[in-house]
């Protein structure tokens, strides 16, 4: 193999484009190094490990997630945000299914800058509901619930844990709805 120049950034790249196409398990420092034409231990220079790596796309993958929800929020308020956003998250999965698996491959407690990427989607959500005119917690609150259902749901759907033959799309369009509902209970103010 002839030497080549190479960067962190490139690496990340190929994992992720590999991860992508054959899935997370497919990802190992052999298989990136071939993809790079270079030997695994070239990659040491900018990877210091397989767990550094998978660290490295779980990242990468929060940060297209809050790119993809910030962007699909822009001009839009309450359910409207909250059902762009959906469709939002159920995309970014299904075109990077490697990179969202990595986001739960890797722990983020005690992370700082996992912790950072998870809090962006958080507030990218937050703020997406302004215009529903909850109490400050109660919007971190709605947010934190919004990612979590989401989450699952798409999790389910690409690891295939939705087996029953009712419509998929119906039954995200109904998780959505249940969610604009209790966020719209939540922002009731008690006479």
């Amino acid at each position: 193999m002839s030497r080549r120049t190479l960067d962190t950034e490139q690496v990340v790249d190929a994992a992720a484009t590999l991860a992508d196409a054959e899935g997370l398990d497919a990802v190992t420092l052999t298989r990136v190094a071939e993809r790079l034409g270079v030997r695994q231990p070239a990659l040491y220079r900018h990877v210091d490990s397989y767990d550094a790596l998978i660290r490295a796309l779980g990242l990468r993958g929060r940060e297209i997630l809050a790119i993809r929800l910030g962007e699909a929020a822009v001009g839009l308020a309450g359910d409207d945000a909250v059902r762009a956003m959906g469709r939002a998250w159920r995309s970014m999965v299904r075109d990077h299914p490697g990179l969202y698996a990595a986001t739960d491959r890797y722990p983020c407690a005690g992370d700082a800058e996992l912790e950072a990427a998870v809090e962006r989607v958080v507030q990218v959500l937050g703020q997406a509901l302004a215009g529903y005119g909850l109490a400050d917690d109660d919007r971190v609150h709605a947010a934190r619930s919004m990612r979590s259902a989401l989450h699952g749901f798409a999790h389910l759907e690409s690891g295939d844990g939705h087996p029953h033959p009712v419509d998929l799309d119906d039954s995200f369009d109904r998780l959505v709805d249940l969610l604009c509902a209790g966020i719209h209970q939540m922002a009731v103010v008690p006479a």
